[in-house]
């Protein structure tokens, strides 16, 4: 009896500690490979996505992101990343790669596979508070100006927002078809949401542009409606992932 008290404190104290350091690693981070290159990455509970790019050159790398999971094993700090899509190879989509990490204050390593590297904090998860999600697109307006639902399925659109920083891609889990990704920082003030595009994989000379939309939170509905990057109207629900 004494064993399994003891036992099960353990697994406790394990689940509090990942979910702690989960809630720690929330928000968007920034490190840099030998070239040079940017690469942010904005984790959101359990689901990350990350994007290298060139900004000074407006050019787009490579990017990925899927769902994480942490875990402590014999001592140590594990991070375990399973790919929903990877631009670089699509082979990988669905396999899981995990590795040590250590996080302090505004610190991170990991030590093997995409994500290896140090990182350091651009910002937590904090204000504006209800933006801070995964968001899947729930339905658009169509040519008809009518609203037109997105049934969910391996095809998704999803779109991550930390504090400060913002990526959106789309992908099939299924077919491992990657179809684009952006973003960028953003801001939201009196109603209105700005996104400031630092990487489009579909055009770059997208890059530089600011777009501004009208912005309204209803539960877990983001509605949002202004102009596209290429001037044609935008009318979207989001939906927060869970």
């Amino acid at each position: 009896m004494k064993t399994i008290l003891v036992l099960l404190l353990s697994i406790t104290f394990f689940t509090a500690k990942a979910i702690t350091e989960i809630s720690s690693i929330n928000g968007s981070w920034q490190s840099k490979d030998a070239s040079g290159n940017t690469i942010t990455m904005i984790c959101s509970d359990n689901y990350l996505m990350f994007a290298m790019y060139d900004l000074s050159q407006k050019k787009y790398v490579k990017s990925g992101g899927g769902t994480y999971q942490l875990s402590v094993v014999s001592g140590k700090n594990i991070f375990s990343y399973k790919r929903d899509f990877n631009t670089e190879d699509s082979t990988v989509v669905g396999l899981t790669v995990a590795n040590f990490y250590s996080i302090n204050k505004n610190e991170l390593s990991l030590t093997e596979g995409p994500l290896a590297g140090n990182w350091n904090r651009i910002d937590e998860s904090k204000s504006p508070k209800m933006m801070n999600a995964t968001w899947r697109i729930k339905a658009r307006e169509g040519s008809d100006f009518k609203m037109q639902t997105v049934l969910k399925g391996s095809r998704k659109t999803l779109k991550i927002l930390s504090g400060s920083r913002f990526q959106w891609a789309a992908f099939n889990t299924d077919t491992h078809q990657f179809f684009g990704t952006g973003g960028g920082n953003y801001t939201v003030k009196d109603g209105k949401y700005t996104e400031n595009i630092e990487f489009f994989s579909r055009d770059d000379k997208r890059v530089g542009a600011s777009l501004t939309f009208d912005c309204v939170l209803n539960g877990k509905d983001w509605t949002h409606a202004g102009q596209s990057s290429t001037g044609t109207r935008v009318h979207e629900i989001w939906e927060k992932e869970e």
